[in-house]
């Protein structure tokens, strides 16, 4: 439930996701400040808190009631069928054979986060702060060292008490052996013991970043006694005891999976979760194809989905339905980081190791041709890792950017000393010769010739590109994307796979293309070392999907992430953009800042929706006179 780290969602056209879910090669020529701010002596000063935030005073003050965004008064009821939008670790939205979503191994259920409780959890309406669920207080003892004051009455679902030992046993877990994106986030974590049946103690390593505080709040609590005779390293479709609002009920694995509301949940009343887990039952249908679950959802088999096809969203929401109002169209305001989601270009493949490649590729694709034909002009076309945030670079670099990115100068692209690099603008003709001129010199300039009508390199092997994929949506876009490159020489092709063989192959980096979005908080923390540290590029199940190892970027992520101020942070997140996006390590898809939602009209939502996510499950209910008018027994 307040694991609030999600991975990169399949990037059918407008996939949405959801933030959150290593030192290693070169010298980091950037000095480290020191940390300090909230979590130094002057914190501790300050003594308990019930709240921790990264930079800014926290906007709920102790005692609040409950968060802006959820309606008190919501009454509990119902049940809210879906289909997965979001989903994290090694959980699979089309398919299951595991409950367990905290190791690699298997494909999990989605939505098990909702059977988990964290020390804390996310305030939506702020960039970064948590506030306390089974934690009663936390405390800076020094720079270093955390302090945990646990609720008493906090419970599993068993009835089985919550205590400071089962806190210390999950975080030590996590870290030693749960999934690498876990596993890497808690790497800073020096301990974590019990002091007493109440209290836990987190010491950090000195060289942690400002975020991982909030990030081992939000880590999901196990019971010590029931993994006493459990493998924790081994999937199994028997449900994790958990101590959050939810447990695992009714399933069918690879089918479906519903989760009932916990009778009289020991957490309902504390003011993180007023007016919110307002459904009886949540429950997740899969299906392996779109055009199916669309008509599954059109025959009112489920009542909610968040649509990703802009074809879809304009041309096929012509049902009975919809015009006589028993389904509604919601687009609802997304405010949040867009992420980056693109084609993926993995450079541990010889083929794509020279950025000029890289650059090679991105000309070939005709962002504009498919906005126009196939998109209904619903997007922009994103250029950024952090499009849509401030975090985003733009213009010539600041006096203090320039600061952190002169060391590196002569190993970093001159181009980084600009304007950032922006996608190019293709001529919407499907085929800018222009640009696929531009293209064919860099594979030239990179060392490919043709023969016969085909690239090949100097030993005469033909340059092959194969796109990855789970689901034939983006098959309309990848096509024309294909021909492009066919026109250059490059034997490309797309291939589709069973999700089980497409979330194994991603894994084990095992692709030349995929497409994929992921995106980060408000705030960027310790996760941001998955996707882009070189400590990341060769373990497995890392989201370094493109293989990025760069001194300059790690030193970068190490700057950015132990920044005394949000200005400093900001800086850096800036730098780092423009080495990123100098590197060509995608070619960049698009972005819309809405989520597009259509339901069945039977649910009631609160007034106000939080900027940094769209709380459905968390915040909405079922209206019973809607469901009564439309004949639905939610």
């Amino acid at each position: 439930m307040n694991r609030e780290t999600r991975r990169p969602a399949l990037a059918s056209e407008g996939s949405s996701l959801t933030r959150r879910t290593l030192l290693a090669g070169g010298a980091v020529a950037v000095t480290l400040p020191a940390l300090s701010g909230w979590h130094t002596a002057a914190a501790a000063e300050r003594g308990p808190s019930h709240g921790l935030s990264t930079f800014d005073d926290l906007k709920y003050p102790a005692g609040f009631r409950h968060f802006d965004w959820v309606d008190p008064a919501a009454p509990k009821s119902g049940r809210l069928v879906t289909v997965p939008s979001t989903w994290a670790t090694n959980q699979n939205p089309q398919t299951f054979n595991s409950f367990n979503d905290l190791i690699l191994k298997g494909d999990a259920a989605v939505g098990l986060g909702l059977t988990h409780a964290g020390l804390m959890v996310r305030a939506f309406d702020e960039p970064d702060a948590v506030y306390g669920l089974v934690a009663r207080t936390v405390e800076w003892r020094d720079r270093d060292t955390l302090v945990f004051e646990l609720r008493p009455e906090a419970r599993f679902s068993d009835g089985s008490p919550l205590t400071a030992d089962d806190v210390a046993f999950s975080l030590t877990i996590l870290k030693d052996k749960g999934h690498p994106q876990i596993s890497e986030t808690l790497r800073e974590m020096a301990s974590a013991t019990a002091e007493t049946a109440s209290r836990v103690v987190v010491r950090f390593s000195g060289k942690q970043g400002r975020g991982l505080a909030a990030l081992v709040a939000q880590q999901p609590i196990l019971s010590k006694a029931w993994w006493a005779s459990r493998d924790f390293e081994q999937s199994s479709l028997e449900p994790i005891l958990g101590a959050g609002p939810y447990r695992v009920g009714a399933f069918e694995a690879g089918r479906f999976v519903e989760y009932e509301r916990v009778a009289a949940w020991w957490g309902a009343e504390l003011p993180v979760s007023v007016g919110r887990w307002n459904f009886e039952r949540i429950r997740y249908e899969m299906y392996r194809e779109r055009t199916t679950a669309f008509e599954a959802f059109k025959a009112g088999q489920y009542h909610l989905r968040e649509e990703f096809t802009s074809l879809t969203w304009a041309t096929q929401y012509d049902f009975p339905a919809v015009g006589d109002g028993r389904v509604k169209r919601i687009e609802l305001e997304d405010r949040s980081p867009s992420g980056a989601q693109g084609w993926f270009l993995n450079t541990r493949r010889p083929q794509l190791a020279d950025p000029r490649v890289r650059e090679a590729l991105g000309l070939a694709f005709d962002f504009e041709w498919s906005n126009k034909n196939l998109f209904f002009g619903s997007y922009r076309r994103t250029s950024s890792f952090f499009v849509n945030s401030d975090l985003e670079a733009a213009g010539p670099p600041s006096r203090r950017e320039l600061a952190l990115l002169e060391p590196w100068r002569g190993r970093i692209p001159d181009e980084v000393f600009s304007e950032p690099w922006t996608a190019p603008v293709a001529d919407g003709s499907g085929r800018d010769r222009a640009l696929l001129k531009r293209a064919s010199d860099l594979l030239a300039a990179a060392g490919w010739t043709r023969s016969g009508g085909r690239l090949v390199d100097a030993r005469g092997n033909p340059f092959e590109l194969e796109f990855l994929e789970s689901d034939p949506s983006l098959s309309r876009v990848v096509g024309p994307y294909v021909k492009n490159l066919q026109a250059l020489g490059i034997e490309a092709r797309e291939r589709i796979v069973d999700p089980s063989q497409f979330e194994k192959r991603l894994r084990d980096f095992d692709f030349d293309v995929v497409s994929r979005r992921f995106s980060l908080s408000p705030t960027p923390d310790e996760t941001v070392r998955q996707f882009w540290h070189s400590s990341s590029a060769t373990r497995t199940g890392s989201q370094n999907l493109a293989g990025i190892a760069d001194p300059c970027v790690d030193a970068l992520i190490e700057t950015m992430l132990a920044a005394e101020t949000r200005e400093a942070l900001l800086d850096t997140a800036h730098a780092l953009d423009r080495v990123l996006r100098a590197g060509r390590w995608w070619v960049p898809h698009w972005f819309k800042p809405s989520h597009w939602i259509a339901t069945w009209d039977v649910f009631g939502r609160p007034t106000e929706k939080p900027r940094y996510d769209r709380a459905i499950e968390s915040s909405w209910w079922i209206d019973r006179d809607k469901a009564t008018a439309l004949g639905k027994g939610l």
